[in-house]
């Protein structure tokens, strides 16, 4: 505890020499004051330093608080002492860790990774066994609309070919009549000719049917759809941008050309370019494909009404009407959001699509090998609508918005 000493006067100096003597000869000299020549015996609280007599009775800590150099020593040396069985008592803590926990953890790990592994494998395996039957029933339809098909295009051939040799035989006949018949008796087969012309009547002319069509909706498997969706939007997206010649006047693009913000008023000042959208708040992307599967995201989760999809680069950019308006002309196919209703559109044909909840992100696919156009959501791992297509030309994502922002994914 902090004390004021008592006053002391020049002929205590001898004493606190001898002091200082004697406690060199245990644990060495408090050392000599520079300014004083007296032995440094006090503490100052205050400047936290070593101090004389003097100093703090008339030199520069006068009127501090003070303690006697061995009382802080030995509240120091105190508190050393309980560091160190702290720090005792942590080694105790930290080796009994090391011997105990640690290893006792090591081996809950190796179980834990065990069992995630029998987990992985079997879900896994259930998941082989899931698409190699669902492989092999898909095959098997295969198989049979092929030998439907075939089968009716056989059974078309014998009765065509039928037909056929009934009109070659029956023009031999006309042939015939008026080539080699006398007029008498040409007269006399009137009947004769009404009955074999009837009968050629009878014989109609071919025409295209679908069942002769090998039909490729027989493949189409739910399972199978969104297991693909899946897989092309985590290992075969692209990174998409979009065109800034062809963003309308009342949409803003974001720098890295990924986010459009709808704006009530039109900002631009070149709305007349060839490229640009001068109406519907429209965009198309830079990238165009023409062959392939290709595919990327949309965040939607902070838009109430939007459309996503792909269009032709002849989509018509000028005017309000239908021509540039996506979904309802032949160039466009898109999935749209109008409030709390979703429909898929194009060439003016709108159909519902009935969700449960507003997806937050939506992704576009498409094969344009196999003619195919996917919309799907990566969240609930959902298609939300399919469409097939022979697609006739290059297509270009394109993007629309009249709320808030949507933005590319990548």
């Amino acid at each position: 505890m902090a004390q004021e000493p008592g006053p002391r006067g020049p002929e205590d100096r001898g004493d606190q020499m001898g002091s200082a003597q004697g406690h060199g000869e245990g644990r060495g000299s408090a050392g000599i004051c520079p300014e004083h020549a007296l032995e440094l015996g006090w503490f100052c609280c205050a400047e936290r330093r070593l101090v004389c007599a003097q100093c703090w009775s008339q030199g520069s800590c006068r009127g501090h608080c003070v303690r006697r150099l061995a009382e802080e020593a030995t509240e120091r040396r105190n508190k050393i002492v309980d560091q160190c069985e702290t720090l005792q008592l942590q080694s105790a803590v930290t080796a009994k860790y090391v011997a105990e926990v640690l290893p006792e953890k090591k081996q809950h790990v190796v179980s834990a990774a065990s069992s995630a592994r029998e987990v992985l494998i079997q879900r896994l395996n259930l998941v082989r066994n899931v698409c190699e039957s669902e492989e092999q029933r898909l095959l098997e339809v295969v198989h049979t609309e092929e030998e439907r098909a075939h089968q009716n295009i056989l059974t078309q051939q014998v009765h065509w070919t039928e037909s056929q040799r009934k009109l070659d035989a029956l023009r031999t006949y006309l042939v015939a009549m008026i080539t080699a018949t006398d007029d008498h008796s040409l007269v006399q087969a009137e009947e004769e000719i009404y009955e074999r012309l009837e009968e050629a009547e009878g014989i109609l002319k071919p025409q295209e049917s679908e069942k002769l069509n090998f039909n490729l909706q027989c493949i189409q498997s739910p399972l199978i759809s969104r297991l693909w969706a899946a897989a092309v939007l985590c290992w075969n997206s692209d990174d998409i941008h979009i065109d800034e010649k062809t963003v309308s006047p009342l949409l803003t693009l974001s720098e890295d050309k990924k986010t459009l913000t709808f704006t009530p008023k039109k900002l631009r000042s070149d709305p007349d370019g060839p490229e640009r959208f001068d109406h519907w708040p429209n965009a198309l992307a830079e990238e165009s494909f023409h062959k392939g599967i290709h595919a990327w995201r949309v965040s939607v989760a902070n838009s109430g009404a939007y459309k996503l999809g792909i269009s032709y680069k002849s989509l018509q950019r000028k005017g309000t009407g239908p021509e540039a308006r996506l979904g309802y002309n032949p160039f466009s196919w898109v999935f749209s959001r109008y409030d709390k209703e979703f429909q898929f559109s194009h060439d003016n044909c709108h159909r519902t699509v009935d969700l449960l909840k507003s997806p937050m992100e939506i992704g576009v696919l498409v094969d344009l090998d196999a003619g195919e156009l996917l919309f799907y959501d990566p969240e609930s791992c959902v298609v939300l609508h399919t469409h097939h297509e022979n697609f006739t030309a290059p297509i270009y994502p394109t993007l629309a918005v009249a709320d808030q922002s949507i933005y590319l994914m990548h």
